[in-house]
């Protein structure tokens, strides 16, 4: 109430900004806390040329939001939040700093389908891509940043379909430049799934994206997150385009099949990882080329172990 009283006097906000991050070390605040969001980014909104506001907001939701997080609570921020936060995001745009912070604090918020949703409508796409372009360099950024993307790409009725497009290059340029940054490469290979599903590329992508994904899988073998999402992705393509399926047989850095291979018996206990893969052979069987290729690697061999190894799967 007392901030609500004096919107217009950025003091007032400050002090009540900093006395309810007082109560954040209190786990009784929590659910008060849970209503405050909507008054801490109005602040923000309404004072956006004082950087450290914003930065206490940040720090602040950013806290709320972990505490929610760690209590299994999904907070759907409303549309007037998301349109807070895109303003704030507009006003700051070289501040590296603040803004992945403030990318950390998105990506938080896009966990909720009805918040992924609201940061949808507000058009906060093209702030995204352009926060990437101007910051490929920083791995948090990228990292949160994809994360975000694949939240708001994954959806089946995506009406973003023309500005998703625009994602690809961009989403690609995040992997090229962060392919042995295993936690920055599985987000990328997320947000790239995701715009496969969406139908984002056109033929002249199929195969340097299909290249990417697998240099993505090669460059991380060990992390079975990035290893199924890479399949998805690739599998995704392949549905698509034979271009894609030749891409993974005939990649010159080696065979896409012989990695295949390796990659079930590094993660044998890993469900997730074999269904992937069986879900990326079923697409390239489609292209009697490709079969002929796969029968004379002896894949049925491998589909045997799989079919052994998770017999109730």
């Amino acid at each position: 109430e007392f901030m609500q009283a004096s919107w217009d006097i950025e003091e007032v906000q400050a002090q009540g900004i900093q006395h309810l991050a007082s109560f954040v070390k209190d786990k009784s605040a929590f659910p008060y806390l849970q209503t405050c969001t909507e008054v801490i980014t109005l602040a923000m909104k309404t004072h956006t040329d004082s950087l450290d506001l914003q930065v206490e907001g940040c720090i602040l939701l950013l806290e709320i939001l972990s505490q929610a997080l760690e209590q299994g609570v999904m907070m759907a921020l409303d549309e007037s939040v998301a349109s807070c936060l895109l303003h704030t995001v507009r006003k700051h745009p070289e501040n590296e700093l603040f803004l992945s912070m403030l990318c950390t604090l998105l990506m938080m918020v896009s966990a909720s389908e009805v918040a992924a949703e609201n940061l949808r409508k507000v058009g906060i796409i093209p702030d995204l891509l352009s926060i990437l372009r101007r910051f490929l360099h920083n791995h948090k950024i990228c990292f949160s940043c994809c994360a975000v993307l694949w939240s708001l790409a994954v959806s089946e009725d995506n009406a973003d379909q023309a500005v998703l497009a625009t994602a690809l290059p961009v989403t690609s340029a995040v992997l090229q430049e962060h392919l042995e940054n295993g936690v920055v490469a599985e987000s990328a290979c997320s947000a790239l799934w995701a715009l496969a599903l969406q139908g984002c590329l056109t033929d002249s992508d199929y195969e340097p994206t299909a290249a990417l994904l697998l240099d993505a899988v090669r460059m991380n073998p060990e992390r079975a997150v990035l290893v199924k999402n890479g399949c998805l992705a690739l599998a995704s393509l392949v549905r698509l385009s034979e271009t894609a399926a030749l891409a993974i047989l005939l990649d010159p850095k080696g065979s896409g099949i012989e990695l295949i291979k390796d990659e079930y018996h590094l993660h044998l206990e890993e469900p997730g990882v074999a269904e992937a893969l069986c879900l990326l052979m079923n697409e390239m069987v489609q292209y009697d080329e490709v079969m002929l290729d796969m029968r004379s690697q002896k894949m049925e061999k491998l589909l045997c172990e799989i079919k052994l190894q998770f017999p109730f799967s």
